[in-house]
């Protein structure tokens, strides 16, 4: 039983992978083709809409995922009636939200050139056409996620991985063939919604397909069921809303206060996307398997799960994020280009550090979401969102572009203190020592990038050896991965990679479940 979990584990993380790969993709590839093909402000007021639109998703208020955890947890106690008045009553309020919230874009719109006073007037009416497209393809999604919900219960993650991952690849493809075909914003709009609509009747095919045993019906919508979602939901939507005063209103401020740098502080936060992807994409999977062993009291397993899964969560930050901090500008300039390179370099490093800190709390987060422990701790996303916010209006004000970035840098801080100080005291349900937390979960991993940061400040405060750049970043990456593997992983996980029982694994997992 114990293997057979471990094997559904590894492949809904690599549906997840995939999944996060796609958006990361789409996140890569695509603005190169864009900041080539169009004007920096033209990039800038797509970016803007894109933004817009995006807090649309922050409205599911978190029901895709109780449904996920509701699912898993109601078909191990054999409760199939209660699981299908969860999804129905799930269903029921989102398609409520989905009705106000294609209004509310409309009326956003009309607003908008009184809200953004810098964006040129030759972009407004395009702008408005875009986000009230845009944002109602996505307000549609709302009561569709249930299905998204529905299948990673299921532990079918790769469902809504090749979906949306799908989608989001060809959304991109069809955005720079509209772009380079002299396409305005517009028609950029149309493109996004008519891609979103398809996955929406895919995931509803899908479900028909893989869960029919699932009811649909009016009737099934309860007062009970919505209680309990409720009572899930509320600090899943605390959560939710600390998010977007962290991460969702960092283009929109930009926007306000400095127009011109939408562009390339949009850019910036694409590659943040990337990391953020792959992280997110990494360990959502454990929702599910979490949410069982939370059923079965096992507060022992959950704690040791998580502080593994944040020494990994903490090496893959490490080695995605600090390549780009220090060949920022040279990765920008290969990518976008040179004038977005000169602008957004500062940007790029502050953002990263920014969510490499905040980011590295994933797997706890992950942990206390499937231990339905997220209520106990909503003061310390609330505090992190406000004083990201705070910090952001003031010093945007002030700097622009940089200011926001910094706002960013200041929340992430308060962020991690809030965990030890306040959080990690109140979810008992996670039995784990804060010291080893600490030292395995996040300092192992930090020795091993020794070698990358020391090769780090050699460039930046001795640039004139260029012939001893590339022998000195080979020997930086030689150590770090020496240090990766005889320090970051344990013995037993040298000796499954050795063996390649962990790819075996994940083989298996596939197999079985195909």
């Amino acid at each position: 039983m114990e293997r057979t979990a471990k094997l559904v584990l590894a492949k809904n993380a690599l549906a997840n992978i995939v999944r996060g790969s796609a958006a990361a993709l789409t996140a890569v590839l695509l603005p190169p083709f864009l900041t080539r093909l169009m004007s920096s402000d033209a990039f800038g007021a797509w970016c803007l809409v894109l933004q817009l639109s995006a807090y649309v998703g922050y409205l599911d208020f978190g029901i895709q995922t109780a449904v996920g955890r509701f699912v898993a947890h109601t078909n191990e106690q054999g409760d199939t009636d209660y699981r299908d008045r969860i999804v129905n009553t799930s269903l029921a309020v989102l398609s409520g939200v989905c009705v106000l919230t294609v209004v509310g874009a409309a009326i956003f719109a009309a607003a908008l050139p009184r809200l953004f006073r810098q964006v040129p007037g030759l972009f407004v009416s395009d702008i408005r056409m875009a986000l009230v497209l845009v944002a109602s393809s996505l307000a549609i999604g709302l009561p569709a996620s249930i299905f998204n919900g529905i299948f990673i219960g299921l532990q079918r993650n790769e469902v809504p991985a090749a979906i949306i991952g799908g989608s989001r690849i060809l959304s991109a493809a069809l955005l720079v063939l509209v772009v380079k075909h002299g396409g305005d914003l517009t028609q950029m709009g149309v493109t996004v919604a008519l891609v979103n609509i398809l996955s929406y009747f895919i995931q509803y095919v899908m479900y028909r397909r893989l869960s029919p045993d699932i009811r649909l019906s009016p009737r099934l919508v309860s007062r009970r069921a919505a209680r309990e979602l409720f009572d899930y939901c509320w600090s899943l939507m605390i959560w939710s809303f600390a998010m977007l005063l962290v991460t969702g209103l960092d283009v929109t401020l930009v926007g306000y206060f400095q127009f011109k740098s939408v562009g390339y502080y949009a850019v910036a936060a694409s590659l943040v996307t990337f990391i953020a992807g792959v992280q997110n994409a990494v360990f959502n999977a454990m929702i599910s398997p979490l949410a069982v062993l939370h059923a079965r009291g096992a507060s022992e397993e959950l704690g040791r799960i998580m502080v593994t899964a944040t020494r990994y969560g903490t090496l893959l930050l490490l080695l995605t994020g600090l390549p780009i901090i220090i060949f920022a500008k040279s990765v920008l300039t290969l990518w976008v280009g040179p004038s977005y390179a000169a602008n957004g370099v500062l940007l790029l490093r502050i953002l990263v550090m920014a969510n490499i800190l905040r980011l590295s709390a994933t797997p706890y987060v992950v942990t206390l979401i499937g231990a339905g422990q997220q209520r106990l701790v909503t003061v310390t996303p609330l505090l992190e969102g406000f004083s990201n916010l705070f910090v952001s209006f003031a010093a945007g004000y002030v700097l622009g572009a940089l200011g926001v970035a910094l706002g960013t840098l200041f929340g992430s801080i308060v962020g991690v203190a809030g965990n030890f100080l306040y959080n990690m005291k109140r979810t008992t349900s996670l039995r784990f020592r804060t010291s080893d937390y600490i030292w395995n979960g996040l300092l192992r991993p930090c020795v091993c990038a020794v070698p990358s940061v020391v090769f780090a400040v050699v460039i930046r405060f001795y640039p004139e050896p260029a012939p001893l750049i590339a022998p000195l970043a080979v020997l930086a990456l030689v150590m770090t991965l020496a240090c990766l593997w005889f320090y970051g992983l344990s013995g037993m996980e040298r000796d499954k990679l050795k063996s390649g029982e962990v790819f075996a694994s994940v083989v298996r997992g596939l197999n079985a479940r195909w």
